[in-house]
């Protein structure tokens, strides 16, 4: 499965796009977009690609992660898939935005679809398997694709660091506790793409990430 990253919005929030070249199948997950030179950026690389989105996915419902949700389900007719456990973010967008002093108008997100920890999801010939990793939020999860070796965690793990835990719904020791026991178990080499920053491993994290 190949992996396409955008860096997007006020917050450096990272959106991906993983697909199958194969069938030309594709997922959005956090869609972060927040103007229009976003929007068409956003675009172009699909249409470039002929990528048939199949699915809108969110590793999280922080409004930094969600601000694109409207454009993909306008254009692309998709629905909101998420865990349960942050449905609260997502109607609550209008009072994050209050929160973070954002001058933007943001409608409440309602879940579509909802996944849970073991759940596999299907593009292509390949699968995400859902890790639920509350800690960061309530509904945290992370999508792993064993098949090609990498895992899309949100703001549970990054470089060096994890997901921060001050918010509505945070958790600093489940947060710990779940990367510990979902993320940290997994092969070694397995690349890790957060949802801010750059890369990392597994390894890495295992080693070297003090929070753990």
């Amino acid at each position: 499965m190949k992996i396409a990253r955008f860096e997007f919005n006020p917050f450096g929030e990272i959106t991906y796009v993983v697909y199958d070249e194969t069938t030309c199948e594709a997922a959005v997950i956090d869609p972060g977009m927040s103007n229009e030179a976003e929007r068409t950026m956003f675009d172009g690389f699909i249409l470039r690609n002929h990528l048939i989105l199949k699915y809108m996915l969110f590793t999280h419902m922080h409004v930094d992660h969600t601000f694109g949700s409207g454009h993909i389900q306008s254009v692309y007719g998709l629905k909101v898939t998420a865990h349960q456990g942050d449905a609260y973010l997502g109607l609550g967008r209008p009072e994050q935005a209050q929160r973070f002093r954002l001058s933007v108008d943001l409608d409440p997100l309602v879940i579509d679809r909802q996944v849970a920890h073991g759940d596999k999801i299907k593009i292509g010939n390949e699968y995400l398997e859902v890790i639920h990793v509350p800690g960061h939020s309530k509904g945290s999860v992370a999508f792993y694709c064993a098949s090609s070796g990498f895992v899309i965690t949100g703001d549970a793990l990054f470089r060096s660091s994890i997901g921060r835990t001050d918010l509505p719904g945070g958790n600093h020791a489940e947060l710990v506790q779940s990367i510990t026991e979902h993320l940290l178990t997994l092969p070694p080499n397995t690349i890790v793409y957060p949802g801010h920053g750059p890369a990392t491993t597994i390894e890495h994290e295992r080693r070297f990430n003090p929070y753990l």
